[in-house]
C-alpha cells in the first residue's frame, strides 16, 4: 500500500459517512465488519441530524470513515415497493459516498439493476461499485464482472475486494475516504454511544405511526419498547412488545384509523422495517394509550425514556 508523500496537516483531515447497499446475500455485513474490524451496531443521535445506525468507524491519522447502515434496503420485498422508503432515501442522500455491492461469482440480475437504478436518482452522492466475494471467483470471472458492472451505470469507481481474505480492503477504504469532505474527526473515542436496539426499534415504530399523518401528529407520539425477546424454543423469531403513547384521545383515533385498519398497517410497516434492521423474523405486539400531556410531564417523560 503506497504511502502519501505529503505530511498531513490537520486541515487536510477528512471525515464523513459511507453506506453499503446491494441485494441480500452480496456480502454487505461481512464487508462492513471486515472494514471496521469488529462487529458493532451503534447509533448516534446528534442534534439536527437523523439518527443513524453506525456499523463502525475506520480510524486513520488523516481520516475518519464512518460506516452507517441503510435500513430497509436489505430485503427485496421492501425494495420492490412502489417507492424507496423515505428513511432509506434520506440515509442515501445524507452519506458522502455509497458502496454498491455486487458479488464477483454471480451474474448481474434484476435485483442489482433495480438498486443501481434507484441509486442513479441520488444525484449528488458518488456511488462506488464494490465487487465482493472475489475469493470465490477466478481472475477471468472477476475481470468479466468488472466489465459487466461498468456497463450497468456510471460509477465513481469500481473496486474488487474480498472481505474473507482482506484483499483490496485498504484500496476500498482509500477510495471511500477520497470522497469524504475535509473535516476534523466527527467522533472522538468516547463519543460513541452504544444505544440498545430497543431505541432503534422504537424509532422505526414511531416513523411508521407518523407516516402520512405528520401534520396531525407532529411530535405527540412516544414509543416504549417494553420487551424484546426470542420466542421460546425458536431462534428465528423475536417477540417485541411495544406501547405507543399519544397525548389526546383524538390522536389515538387518528393512529388507530377506521376499524383499526391504520394501526394494523402501522404494525406491518414497522415490523418489516424492524425485520430488515435486525435480520430476523419479528412478531410485533403493538398497543396504543393516551398519556395525557406527556410532553409536559417530567415524570411521564422519564418513563418514556426521554432524559434531560
Amino acid at each position: 500500500m503506497g504511502h502519501n508523500a505529503h505530511v498531513t496537516s490537520p486541515d487536510s483531515h477528512r471525515a464523513g459517512f459511507a453506506c453499503f447497499v446491494g441485494r441480500p446475500n452480496v456480502g454487505k455485513s461481512t464487508l462492513m465488519n471486515a472494514l471496521v474490524g469488529t462487529k458493532v451496531a451503534i447509533t448516534s443521535s446528534k442534534p439536527q441530524t437523523t439518527r443513524r445506525v453506525i456499523r463502525g468507524i475506520v480510524h486513520r491519522p488523516d481520516a475518519q470513515l464512518i460506516i452507517v447502515d441503510t435500513p430497509g434496503l436489505h430485503r427485496p420485498r421492501t425494495l420492490l415497493g412502489e417507492r424507496l422508503d423515505s428513511l432509506v432515501l434520506s440515509t442515501l442522500t445524507e452519506v458522502d459516498a455509497i458502496g454498491f455491492c455486487v458479488p464477483a461469482n454471480e451474474p448481474i440480475g434484476k435485483g442489482d439493476r433495480f438498486i443501481a437504478d434507484k441509486l442513479s436518482a441520488v444525484k449528488k452522492t458518488p456511488v462506488i461499485a464494490v465487487v465482493t466475494k472475489c475469493d470465490l471467483a477466478s481472475r477471468e470471472q472477476i475481470a468479466e464482472q468488472l466489465l459487466a458492472v461498468s456497463q450497468v451505470a456510471e460509477f465513481a469507481a469500481i473496486v474488487p475486494v474480498s472481505a474473507q481474505s482482506g484483499e483490496q480492503l485498504d484500496v476500498l477504504a482509500d477510495v471511500l475516504i477520497e470522497h469524504m469532505p475535509e473535516s476534523p474527526p466527527l467522533y472522538e473515542g468516547g463519543q460513541l454511544t452504544d444505544e440498545p436496539e430497543q431505541v432503534l426499534v422504537g424509532e422505526l415504530i414511531r416513523e411508521a405511526a407518523l407516516e402520512g399523518v405528520r401534520d396531525e401528529l407532529p411530535h405527540s407520539i412516544a414509543v416504549v419498547v417494553d420487551e424484546m425477546l426470542p420466542r421460546e424454543g425458536r431462534d428465528d423469531l423475536l417477540d417485541i412488545y411495544a406501547h405507543m403513547f399519544v397525548e389526546r384521545p383524538s390522536q389515538k383515533a387518528i393512529v388507530i384509523g377506521h376499524k383499526g385498519e391504520r394501526l394494523r398497517d402501522v404494525g406491518t410497516r414497522a415490523r418489516k422495517q424492524i425485520e430488515a434492521l435486525l435480520g430476523t423474523r419479528v412478531y410485533l405486539d403493538l398497543r396504543i394509550s393516551v398519556a395525557k400531556d406527556w410532553q409536559r410531564d417530567p415524570k411521564q417523560l422519564r418513563r418514556l425514556g426521554f432524559y434531560d
